[in-house]
């Protein structure tokens, strides 16, 4: 069952208000029927009642005669009144609507309904006067009652779409300022309005602005260092290539060092041109033969490849770098225990998963490895950009890469990428 608090901001918001109108048209009715002041009432109603008394023929009189007092005593008082014989006999003239006879004799006077519409005072001659002061006082209270319950529903009706105003805003709020810590820097919420929460749309804004424009000048800037990189790498390698044999052992070591500095600044340009792809076209999306490309990187370091034959509309340079990637990590961890499998999935799609018998991945960094530059305490070398790139390029494709630990020991990465047709 749900609290309170798991509902929806608006729905909490309503129910407060629904509560606390209730509340108060309860306190109000019961304050209608039930706190009048019996006793004020009952000893102003029985000093009346006796004044008629002293005024009224007596038991044994004619009957013409008790009649016509309590006429003149209904004509004086703008009331209704009954006189009743001891055995319920009517005395006075029949009313319409009649008086009926009370159910019951109490000493001192008594209210016979529970809307204190009829008084019953008993005479010293055992006769039963009923005195009915409102006639419609059996009405009002219920008149009151539904004008409080009309008034309740339409502060309801009326307060409903205010709140869900309110709370809608905050919900785009909310929606906004999630998008932006996926990633989407170009999230924003409309502001309507100028009270507390469009001020708080407004400073969402702001900020977003300025995240936007400070994540951009980095990557901007470190795609401009990597390429400038490029410059320095090529005359050094050629340097490395002109120096005599007797040095061949250092220029091995230096074309070798060269080389990975390149791959590193490859992959950082990469990286750099993926996370800014809203900006840069990267590559053409073109029908690639999936299972072809995975045949070709799985052959080439001698890894078992169970496929279908997919054809998808993608980068094939980036997806061959994705699939190297993957597979490079497996061997690096797992030696030779590698196997690669491709399927189509339900939506068109296709995954790519590669397994390995390695260490698997500590659950603590987990959520850690497909950042750029993060390495498992246990790895030696590498730059750490390899998987964040099988992230970026999955990304690219509108896909997604998950990891989890086998059973029985190593990792499992799988790449989905779904139906590519709407990318053209």
């Amino acid at each position: 069952m749900k609290r309170i608090t798991d509902l929806p901001m608006h729905l909490q918001i309503f129910l407060a208000v629904i509560s606390a109108i209730s509340l108060v048209v309860l306190c109000t009715i019961a304050l209608w029927l039930w706190t009048d002041d019996e006793n004020r009432h009952l000893n102003a109603f029985a000093t009346f009642s006796g004044m008629v008394e002293q005024t009224l023929p007596a038991a044994s009189a004619p009957l013409e005669a008790q009649s016509a007092a309590i006429d003149s005593w209904m004509q004086r008082t703008n009331a209704r009144f009954a006189l009743f014989a001891a055995n319920g006999a009517l005395l006075s003239r029949t009313l319409s609507p009649a008086i009926p006879f009370p159910h019951q004799v109490k000493a001192g006077g008594y209210f016979d309904d529970w809307y204190s519409s009829r008084f019953v005072w008993q005479l010293q001659d055992k006769r039963l006067l009923v005195i009915q002061f409102s006639v419609d006082r059996i009405e009002r209270p219920w008149t009151f009652i539904l004008m409080l319950l009309a008034l309740a529903a339409a502060v309801v009706v009326i307060s409903f779409p205010v709140i869900r105003r309110l709370t809608a805003r905050l919900e785009s709020l909310q929606h906004s300022v999630e998008s932006l810590g996926k990633g989407n820097l170009a999230a924003r919420v409309r502001v309507t309005g100028s009270d507390e929460v469009g001020q708080l749309a407004a400073s969402f804004n702001r900020s977003a602005t300025q995240i936007e424009t400070l994540v951009q000048s980095q990557k901007t800037m470190l795609a401009n260092a990597s390429h400038e990189l490029r410059s320095p790498l090529m005359r050094i390698q050629m340097a490395s290539a002109l120096l005599s044999a007797e040095h061949s052992q250092a220029s091995n070591e230096l074309q070798r060092s060269v080389k990975e500095l390149d791959a590193l600044v490859e992959e950082i340009l990469t990286l750099s041109r993926l996370e800014m792809a809203d900006n840069v076209i990267v590559g053409e999306l073109l029908p690639t033969d999936i299972t072809a490309l995975a045949a070709e990187e799985c052959a080439s370091v001698e890894v078992e490849l169970n496929a279908d034959h997919i054809v998808a509309q993608v980068d094939a340079r980036l997806m061959r770098r994705l699939m190297r990637n993957l597979i490079e990590n497996a061997l690096r961890y797992a030696g030779r225990d590698v196997t690669v499998n491709l399927r189509r999935t339900p939506d068109q799609g296709f995954s790519l998963t590669v397994n390995d018998r390695g260490p698997g991945i500590p659950e603590t960094e987990m959520a850690r490895i497909f950042e750029p530059f993060y390495r498992l305490a246990r790895s030696g070398n590498g730059s750490g950009l390899g998987l964040a790139l099988v992230r970026s390029i999955s990304q690219y494709h509108g896909g997604e890469v998950s990891v989890h630990n086998r059973s029985g020991g190593g990792a499992s990465f799988t790449v989905h990428i779904p139906l590519l047709h709407n990318f053209t």
